[in-house]
């Protein structure tokens, strides 16, 4: 186990058996599409490791910046079918959202499974930005960018986002306040 403190965690399983533990016995496994979310606050002992070491592991971490310090820390986990995600954003980790696992900075982390002949479309507020990842599949289209698999864009402003794909694609979209 190794020590953090005063950050809020979001991991997203992209491929394989994800399994966290910490001092108090929190966490668990996940698999592809679930996510965690973690307030670190006045601070935690922790590990991440590979379930199974008969098949890799991929996953994406995001830190955010914590609206308050020394909270107490904890650890919610949700598996979320690919269905739920496909050819729409699903947000997974919001800011003063109820209908998501809790983020206690101004952001929001959402994702989708998109095929081909589809759009979806997303409100960045102002003074927000994005970040979109291309975690499998593609080329996606993102605005006027056309991004490989394993690529991401940066977007900066107030507007609608769209995105389309060629091939089957699973994304990941992070939003982040730029103040």
């Amino acid at each position: 186990m190794h020590p953090h403190t005063q950050n809020e965690v979001v991991t997203y399983v992209v491929e394989g058996e994800f399994r966290h533990e910490d001092e108090r016995g929190k966490g668990g496994v996940l698999h592809k599409g679930g996510v965690q979310h973690t307030t670190v606050g006045r601070g935690m002992y922790h590990s991440e490791i590979n379930n199974r070491k008969d098949i890799p592991m991929r996953f994406i971490q995001i830190w955010y910046i914590p609206e308050q310090l020394n909270m107490t820390p904890s650890v919610e986990q949700q598996e979320v079918d690919r269905s739920e995600r496909t050819n729409q954003w699903l947000p997974l980790v919001a800011y003063k959202d109820p209908e998501t696992l809790p983020l206690r900075a101004d952001g929001a982390v959402l994702a989708s499974f998109l095929q081909p002949g589809y759009e979806i479309d997303y409100e960045l507020r102002e003074g927000h930005g994005l970040y979109l990842y291309v975690l499998e599949g593609g080329p996606v289209r993102v605005g006027d960018k056309l991004l490989p698999e394993f690529n991401a864009a940066e977007t900066r402003g107030q507007g609608i986002v769209t995105t389309t794909t060629e091939k089957e694609a699973e994304l990941l979209l992070l939003e982040v306040n730029l103040r």
